[in-house]
């Protein structure tokens, strides 16, 4: 993993409150199982990786919730992510490790799953916050921010 300790890259990608209106039906979903939420929270930051280091943001755009893509497009994501793939920022050690959530997941309000926490990664640890809506059946990711910071000593 190339990541520079000390960079600390932040790219927040929200979308405007109004436009995430989420129906009441969906927004009595249930949190994921522990290991469902494990495996959003990585296929999720795997995709979003894999789009960095190849440069191609198809595959991550297709994953991605349909207010988030009707949003940006690849090529805004792309642009918008360009630091990460400057930076040769590549977090794929994070598929063998668990991370853990600071605070625990939840459903808010809106019917969004809000996940927030980290992967024990070094030099730099991985700090994500995620946030989820019922799209096309499933989970998908409506907001995203990743950066890395230096480890705890």
């Amino acid at each position: 993993m190339q990541v520079i300790a000390r960079l600390v890259a932040l790219v927040v990608l929200s979308m405007v409150a109004l436009s995430l209106a989420v129906p009441a039906a969906q927004a009595q979903n249930k949190l994921p199982t522990e290991r469902g939420l494990e495996a959003l929270v990585k296929s999720s930051l795997l995709s979003f990786n894999d789009a960095n280091v190849t440069g191609n943001y198809t595959v991550f755009h297709a994953k991605l919730s349909k207010p988030f893509r009707q949003q940006f497009s690849p090529e805004k994501l792309k642009e918008t992510f360009r630091e990460f793939a400057e930076k040769d920022i590549d977090i794929d050690i994070i598929a063998a490790m668990k991370p853990t959530y600071d605070p625990a997941p939840l459903i808010d309000d809106n019917g969004k799953l809000v996940v927030k926490g980290s992967f024990p990664t070094e030099p730099a640890r991985v700090v994500f916050e995620l946030d989820f809506i019922p799209s096309d059946a499933e989970w998908k990711l409506v907001r995203i921010n990743i950066k890395t910071t230096r480890a705890p000593q």
